[in-house]
């Protein structure tokens, strides 16, 4: 069973039955329930056309369920006739959906979460961990926002067709921007590989709007994922940036990367997606970790904070204090921090070992890796620990 294909299917499939008149929440339902149906059928029985295949079975689905609610006789006129099953039209619809899962009436983290769990193909359980929530709470949000998509004003399938109204609102491009960026992040770094479908996304709207955050969002992809390859070691452990072979990195993905986004910057309306992609170029532009140009990162983080108010900023932006004028101001830029955000306690670890107080670093890196949700990065701060316990244990008289 390629678990990629059926996920790579998923939009195309769900915006048919969009388009043939369900309404989002249902067809999202129809949608899954097909996959369930390929992962029981496929093996064995493997279709010629798998798109066509899916079309078919969740239309099939979305009329059994119609049809079991009595209620929805004003739908009489939809279910009645089939299509017939043959060739699905090539259309791309990915890009719509997103805008249509960026509905202004839902907040951005329900936004990514039901685009992760309708066109990503994620399950509640993986979109949960990213979130760090419950299962069951995911659950909930993501019904609630593919109720208020399929709301009043859509056509459902209690109503039957109405005028144009909710699920004809897709939201702005910022929204679809944030959702893209974090979709990219949950690639970069999650269990499924949706990185590249957020970069081709991300250029099909470039190609389609001209705006310089778009062009910002898309340089720092390109910028971000010229390096992935030199993320892990053969091992798959985590490489971090400082310690990565550069010879692994993708130059062409960085040139394009860097001229995309002096144009944007050559506009003069600096966002946050350009301010962190001319932090990322900075690091790619670097021969070596030694010369990277720290100060100007900082400068960039400065206006990076400015923009943004995040203290997730505020706290890449100790680390950049502490490499630019030593781990020491790098420690009281962070002291200024809420100590709960995540990777407070790593970034703590980080600075303390870099200021030679070995014992409080190892101490905190275990602590860190405690916190850690992700598997790669448990991993290598629990070695980094035990690195440094090793190391006190060498140098402690017998």
């Amino acid at each position: 069973m390629d678990e990629v294909l059926l996920r790579s299917l998923i939009p195309g499939v769900l915006a048919v039955l969009v388009r043939r008149g369900a309404d989002f929440a249902a067809a999202e339902d129809a949608v899954q329930d097909a996959l369930v149906e390929a992962v029981r059928v496929w093996p064995a029985d493997p279709p010629r056309d798998a798109k066509g295949w899916l079309v078919t079975v969740a239309w099939r689905k979305f009329l059994d369920a119609t049809r079991a609610d009595t209620a929805r006789r004003r739908r009489e006129d939809l279910v009645d006739e089939e299509p017939a099953p043959g060739p699905v039209p090539g259309v791309d619809d990915t890009l719509r959906l997103y805008f249509l899962c960026a509905h202004p009436s839902l907040t951005p983290s329900s936004a990514v979460a039901l685009t992760l769990r309708a066109v990503g193909g994620l399950t509640t359980r993986q979109i949960a961990e990213a979130y760090l929530v419950p299962e069951a709470t995911m659950a909930q949000r993501i019904s609630r926002a593919k109720r208020t998509v399929s709301g009043p004003g859509a056509p459902s399938a209690r109503t039957g067709p109405a005028p144009r109204g909710r699920f004809d609102r897709p939201g702005d491009v910022s929204t679809v921007l944030r959702v893209l960026y974090l979709v990219f992040n949950e690639g970069y770094s999650g269990d499924l590989d949706l990185a590249a479908e957020a970069i081709r996304l991300t250029r099909q709207l470039a190609t389609a709007i001209d705006h310089p955050e778009v062009a910002g969002l898309l340089a720092l992809m390109l910028l971000h994922h010229a390096r992935r390859a030199a993320r892990t070691a053969p091992d798959g452990s985590l490489v971090p940036l400082a310690e990565q072979d550069r010879g692994r990195w993708d130059t062409g993905a960085i040139a394009e990367g860097v001229g995309i986004l002096q144009s944007a910057l050559a506009r003069d309306r600096l966002g946050e997606f350009q301010a962190q992609a001319a932090i990322a170029a900075l690091h790619a532009d670097a021969p070596t970790a030694e010369e990277t140009d720290w100060v100007q990162i900082v400068e960039w983080y400065d206006e990076l904070a400015r923009l943004t108010d995040s203290p997730v900023v505020r706290l890449n932006r100790a680390v950049a204090v502490g490499e630019a004028d030593g781990p020491r101001a790098g420690l009281a830029a962070l002291a200024e921090l809420d100590d709960s955000l995540p990777r407070y306690t790593a970034v703590a670890a980080y600075l303390h070992e870099r200021a030679g107080d070995l014992t409080t670093a190892a101490r905190l890196y275990a602590e860190a890796a405690g916190k850690a949700t992700d598997l790669l990065e448990r991993d290598h701060l629990t070695r980094r620990a035990a690195r440094l316990n090793t190391r006190l244990d060498t140098d402690r008289p017998r």
